[in-house]
């Protein structure tokens, strides 16, 4: 899969957008629907999500950022060296007790469910009255419901411009807005690349697709991808079906029915995360390959399998390059 890199001007700070902005403090912003505000730049973050500390490094903010938490996969290869010096609190959840004695000036977050009403770290509340402020990523809450628990359900189909918008505000909220504006237009340009090498493929008009995250065990229905979140975005640019119809960002299927709609590929998420037996690809490949039912879908028998980074079928800055290792897959396959 093709990573993401940033180029070496903006690393740099030089060559940027002269349009952009300084802040303006104070600074009062509307984050899921909670205000938060800011008198300057935070001196200091810890982010509770991997696609928050990856914004933050691409922003150059680096050196601000005294711990991370909630990794999927490797940090992406041009920040290995930084990120190998910052504290990681936990691959997973951190307790609250672990963000707060970082005495962060702000804590990024990319999951709801991690701090918010019932969050598994904190509330926000619980680090608003100790003077941390709290960030979530919008891609997280807008044309989102978070109250239905689980992964929560999307209400409206997610958008590439809810990253934007996380990007912006972070480069905003620490007064990097040119950075902010680079990274954005370089993330749109390989957005719109994707985009143009599907469409000048020759794919049949009923293409579908399933994407399969984990499950909780391989025998049981699997987490795959509802039609509204990250995946559905890349499908419905890209001119594919979803055979999943449900609105839950992370549905349990079974796969008698996944195998009745029979898609056309098979979209599996690879990460170095071991929750799950199958969050291992391997073990999802060897399932596929022989199981009785999956083995029997076209995709299985045609070899059409595609593997994606776990962290791209999330509503992150990776998604855009998830389009694109879709699209390049979809060039080098047969549908006759």
């Amino acid at each position: 899969m093709r990573q993401i890199f940033i180029a070496a001007t903006l690393l740099a700070g030089t060559a940027l957008p002269l349009h952009a902005q300084d802040t303006h403090y104070p600074l009062t912003l509307t984050n899921c629907g909670y205000e938060i505000s800011f008198d300057a730049a935070p001196d200091s973050a810890v982010t509770i999500g991997q696609s928050a500390t990856e914004i933050l490094y691409s922003l150059g903010l680096a050196p601000k950022v005294s711990g991370t938490s909630v990794w999927f996969n490797p940090v992406l290869p041009e920040f290995a060296e930084v990120n190998a010096g910052i504290e990681r609190l936990a691959d997973n959840d951190p307790s609250f007790e672990s963000v707060v004695a970082k005495k962060p000036g702000l804590v990024a977050v990319q999951y709801e469910w991690h701090v918010g009403p019932d969050g598994s770290v904190g509330t926000r509340e619980m680090f608003h009255d100790i003077g941390i402020p709290t960030y979530i990523l919008p891609a997280d809450c807008d044309t989102k419901d978070n109250s239905t628990g689980g992964d929560g359900t999307r209400t409206g189909a997610f958008e590439t411009a809810s990253v934007y918008k996380g990007i912006r505000e972070l480069a905003e909220i620490f007064d990097v807005q040119a950075q902010g504006a680079a990274l954005v237009s370089d993330l749109q340009a390989t957005e719109a690349r994707a985009i143009a090498r599907a469409k000048a493929l020759d794919l049949p008009k009923d293409l579908s697709a399933v994407f399969w995250f984990s499950s909780p065990e391989l025998q049981t229905d699997p987490y795959v991808a509802g039609r509204l979140g990250a995946p559905g975005y890349m499908m419905s640019k890209l001119g594919i079906e979803n055979v999943i119809k449900s609105d839950e960002e992370w549905p349990t299927v079974g796969w008698e029915s996944i195998a009745r709609a029979d898609p056309d590929v098979i979209v599996i998420a690879y990460m170095d995360r071991r929750r799950y037996p199958a969050d291992d690809v391997d073990k999802k490949l060897e399932f596929l390959r022989s199981d009785p039912v999956a083995s029997q879908m076209t995709a299985v028998r045609e070899g059409r399998i595609v593997q994606m980074d776990a962290h791209a079928m999330s509503a992150t800055m990776r998604s855009i390059y998830g389009l694109e290792t879709l699209s390049d897959a979809l060039s080098k396959m047969s549908f006759q």
